[in-house]
């Protein structure tokens, strides 16, 4: 064999292996969370379903947007191949209703129902994490039997200090493995003071499910469980190491990720975030 030739495939084999060596850490479907949508839905369901295909969007978190019936919406996210494996409800609702929960989840086919919010008063203490604590283990014993797994999602406020830990710890380690799990809210754990990635590990069979977002640069942590939604920016340009958090995240075997962005700017800003997980 001739030396340029020699060279040649010495080059070709060598460029193969490096682009062998780069495999992609964001592997799953991409998903997104309806209420990232709540301000186009009312003026066209038909026209939001259709923007989020064109995004390579395939699963959503819902529910279904007020002016639409949940059957009527089930139809129009098949029609697009889209699929909805977790419902975000209230709870009161789920608390007080929780076969309500089960037949609405049945309707979109949704293995989880996930609640986003405790309520309580200016400040979660201990008493409204041991409220919380009996009615997530009541109702996710029905949703259990009927084939649903419940969810709470973290928002930031359960992360005050409580006895050697916090108050999140508190919930997670006094509700039923069994009837409660976790969908972890990247956003709102660092905000709250936590760090995501060894939050997923330290409860890594509880986590289910995982909202995708981050925060602006420069915004300080705090216990509110809010924040202006102009702090929501595309994934990768704020302060979260997103990452170490998605190792994690695949690491515990969460396996339905929702992109959730509540900036006013989320049009822009959403194929941004798609490209940079594409490129991770």
């Amino acid at each position: 064999m001739k030396r340029s030739a020699l060279v040649l495939l010495t080059l070709i084999a060598s460029t193969f292996c490096f682009a062998q060596k780069g495999k992609p850490l964001f592997t799953y479907p991409l998903g997104v969370q309806s209420y990232t949508y709540r301000a186009s839905f009312p003026n066209s369901v038909v026209a939001t379903l259709d923007t989020i295909k064109a995004l390579g969007i395939t699963e959503m978190e819902g529910p279904n947007p007020k002016n639409i019936s949940p059957e009527e919406f089930k139809k129009l996210l098949d029609e697009r191949n889209i699929k909805m494996p977790s419902i975000g409800l209230d709870y009161n609702l789920v608390v007080g209703n929780p076969q309500g929960a089960v037949r609405l989840a049945k309707v979109f086919g949704s293995e989880y129902v996930m609640v986003a919010w405790i309520p309580h008063g200016k400040t979660f203490t201990i008493d409204d994490a041991k409220k919380a604590v009996t009615d997530f283990n009541a109702a996710g014993k029905v949703l259990k039997e009927n084939g649903i797994t419940l969810c709470y999602h973290n928002h930031g406020y359960e992360f005050g200090p409580y006895e050697n830990g916090t108050l999140f710890d508190y919930i997670a380690e006094n509700t039923n493995p069994q009837y409660v799990s976790f969908e972890m809210d990247m956003l709102w754990a660092f905000h709250g003071g936590a760090d995501p990635a060894k939050l997923l590990y330290k409860y890594k069979s509880r986590w289910k499910l995982m909202h995708l977002k981050d925060i602006r640069k420069g915004v300080a942590n705090d216990l509110t469980g809010g924040t202006p939604i102009k702090n929501d920016v595309a994934l990768g340009t704020g302060q979260i190491n997103v990452p170490e958090v998605l190792k994690a995240a695949k690491a515990v075997g969460i396996k339905h990720y929702f992109i959730e962005d509540e900036s006013p700017d989320h049009a822009a800003q959403i194929p941004v975030t798609i490209k940079y997980l594409k490129s991770l």
